[in-house]
């Protein structure tokens, strides 16, 4: 199992141009909805700030498995961009959600 993107040049096989686009287009839009679902964490933070907070379990797996991601994105030999763009903001949003629990 290979566990990079590397490609020895000698096994390189030539990749249709139609699917270089497909798969140009679904990493954006992985991307955009990865992001949003991150976002959505923005009524639980309110939630946390007028006095009812949410239970810190989700939210606190989530940041983890987000900063997983990014690390593994981040440590490719070629950095996997559209895993680390959609992942930081699970590891922000993560993190202010958990914080805002218990300051409310």
């Amino acid at each position: 199992m290979r566990v990079d993107n590397y490609v020895d040049p000698k096994d390189k096989k030539p990749v249709d141009a139609k699917r270089i686009k497909m798969l140009k287009l679904f990493s954006k839009v992985a991307t955009a909805t990865c992001i949003l679902m991150y976002v959505s964490y923005i009524p639980q933070i309110m939630s946390n700030f007028s006095g009812n907070p949410v239970n810190p379990v989700q939210p606190a797996v989530a940041m983890i498995n987000a900063t997983l991601w990014t690390g593994y994105g981040w440590l490719k030999t070629y950095k996997d961009w559209p895993i680390i763009i959609s992942n930081i903001p699970g590891v922000f949003f993560g993190l202010i959600t958990i914080v805002t629990i218990y300051i409310h």
